[in-house]
């Protein structure tokens, strides 16, 4: 890179970070005038590490620049951050021009796209907020684990010829442990009518459909793996309980903003829980709504080649809170009566619904974001507001291709249906107006 590009930062450092070694390229003005490069390796250890920023504070550098290669960016920063003034770049933004690769000429590289400000830093919350990010991404990790250890037994239940899951949406509610509770300790096919009895709420209505179910051949071996694997069940859930417990103090502080983020239909709890451990509270990281939906992996992707847009998936973003938002919307689109609800279902009768989720999940992030700026709490426009609009839209839209096939349209609203509800009469066609035929 040529020294007649302006220099932002002259005293400043790139890193090439790896498992076992960083490599750092230290950059300070010489004594002619030009930057004097230096290069040293350090192993990943706290005390190398140590001695990596004391290398760096005797030229008196003040900005630092690495890759986020995995996870190995982590320690470097927790030993850097107090120190200088950190930037963690994605990979794909500073690839080196084609030639031979080594770890020296790729710190170097990093060094000298940093000494002339052309780094563009990813976001890199507060240790506070690291934090809480680690305990909501582990609870995320715990609870598919409690999902995958529940189909497990489903699967030996099936083995088993138990076909407690096409009676009992959730096998391992009240009315189901009990059930399995009994077949682990012994309980036979002949049994079948007590099992049945051990239901509890709902179930009870469901005695002669859960009889028949429980009829199985369960076999040593199958009430072994129940055992254990009821046992990593409740195990998942005391784990969960007291992450739950966890996260919910480090965000005492926040509760008047978790209830107006809970308020959104479909977020729950956890979900907002979810959107201030990975977003936080300060939105003047993000300047727009966009900014922050692009962020996440929310936003459409553009691929606009010789002047034409071509078709382009979702953005890369933040997965885990994808994930939460996917989820939310999904949980909306179940709702009844609510805005994002109506738009769910609408949009899904359009473009599916995966597509549908992850445009409602874009939605809920930019009510977040208001809330979260503005501190404002969420108000529910209601459904009908939204089918009218879209009413008006389809309108519009069939009235259009009416007249893009040559047509003069009069739309003429039929009458109110009477009070005994018997069907209108049929409205007649304006004068002029084409005969239309049955189709054959």
């Amino acid at each position: 890179m040529g020294e007649g590009v302006r220099v932002v930062y002259p005293r400043c450092a790139g890193l090439d970070v790896h498992l076992r070694t960083v490599v750092a390229c230290r950059i300070a003005p010489g004594g002619d005038g030009k930057p004097r490069r230096e290069v040293k390796t350090y192993r990943t250890m706290s005390g190398d590490l140590a001695a990596l920023a004391d290398w760096l504070a005797a030229e008196e550098v003040t900005h630092v620049a690495m890759e986020s290669t995995g996870v190995y960016w982590k320690p470097v920063l927790n030993l850097l951050e107090n120190r200088f003034h950190v930037l963690l770049v994605n990979a794909q933004h500073i690839k080196a021009v084609p030639g031979r690769k080594t770890d020296v000429r790729d710190c170097e590289w990093i060094a000298d796209l940093l000494r002339h400000g052309l780094l563009k830093p990813s976001f890199v919350p507060d240790r506070a907020q690291r934090e809480l990010r680690e305990l909501t991404r582990y609870r995320a990790a715990l609870t598919g684990e409690r999902a995958a250890e529940v189909n497990r037994i489903q699967k030996t239940l099936e083995g088993a010829n138990v076909k407690l899951g096409a009676v009992i949406t959730n096998v391992v509610g009240v009315s189901g442990r009990a059930m399995l509770a009994a077949i682990v300790g012994g309980a036979t096919a002949d049994e079948a009518p007590a099992l049945a009895r051990l239901a509890r709420g709902s179930m009870k209505g469901k005695v002669a459909d859960l009889e028949a179910a429980l009829a199985g051949r369960v076999g040593a071996h199958q009430r072994f793996l129940l055992a254990r694997q009821l046992a990593r069940v409740d195990e998942l859930d005391a784990h969960l309980a007291a992450l739950d417990d966890e996260v919910a103090a480090r965000l005492r502080p926040q509760a008047d903003l978790l209830e107006r983020l809970d308020a959104i239909p479909g977020v729950g709890r956890r979900g907002a829980e979810i959107v201030l451990a990975e977003v936080g509270t300060d939105m003047g990281r993000f300047p727009t709504a966009g900014h922050l939906t692009a962020w996440a992996g929310l936003a459409p992707a553009a691929r606009v080649s010789a002047g034409k847009r071509r078709p382009a998936g979702a953005r890369k973003g933040d997965r885990a809170l994808r994930a939460a938002l996917v989820e939310a919307a999904m949980a909306a689109g179940r709702g009844k009566g609510t805005a994002l609800g109506a738009r769910y279902r609408r949009l899904a009768g359009r473009i599916g619904k995966k597509k549908a989720a992850i445009a409602v999940a874009r939605q809920i992030l930019i009510l977040a974001y208001h809330l979260i700026r503005d501190g404002t709490a969420y108000e529910e426009r209601g459904a009908d507001r939204l089918d009218g609009r879209a009413k008006e839209r389809a309108r519009d839209r069939l009235v259009r291709g009416l007249r893009g096939l040559g047509y003069h349209v009069t739309l003429t609203p039929l009458p109110a249906p009477s009070a005994a509800g018997a069907a209108p009469p049929p409205a007649e066609a304006p004068p002029g107006a084409p005969a239309l035929a049955p189709a054959v």
